[in-house]
């Protein structure tokens, strides 16, 4: 969503709402007219940080699950230990669905070490035991 706004001579780039505390800051990311980008309505330094983060570099934690062999369940709850670029997701979810993972497994078990070189690991997220 781009808006003029004749009387700054600054459009709004994009609304990040701050999830760092729960005062839930609008942030507001305004371009100005050499192109450069100032953040607005933050209350904290961390808010700003995190505006910034959203803004330049968004990440997330990934929760998916994972194929199981030899499990009571079919499939296992996981998730990355470390947030994962936003528009890396897809393609980590694509290695994760290529994957089938053995019983037993116990919650905090690395499935998958730093997956596609990301610095994020895939680890259990419960325990899950073997079915003979």
């Amino acid at each position: 969503m781009i808006l003029n706004l004749s009387e700054s001579s600054q459009s709004i780039v994009k609304v990040i709402r701050c999830i760092v505390c729960p005062t839930g800051c609008e942030i507001q990311a305004k371009k100005n007219p050499k192109g450069q980008i100032s953040f607005e309505g933050y209350t904290c330094e961390r808010g700003l940080e995190y505006a910034e983060q959203e803004f330049y570099e968004p990440k997330r934690i990934l929760t998916t699950t994972m194929r199981v062999e030899n499990g009571l369940l079919p499939l296992i709850p996981v998730r990355s230990d470390k947030p994962i670029l936003k528009d890396k997701l897809k393609d980590v979810l694509k290695e994760i669905a290529k994957i089938k993972i053995k019983a037993p497994i116990q919650m905090g078990d690395v499935l998958i070490e730093n997956i596609l070189e990301l610095g994020a690991n895939v680890i259990a997220s419960r325990n899950l035991i073997k079915i003979s």
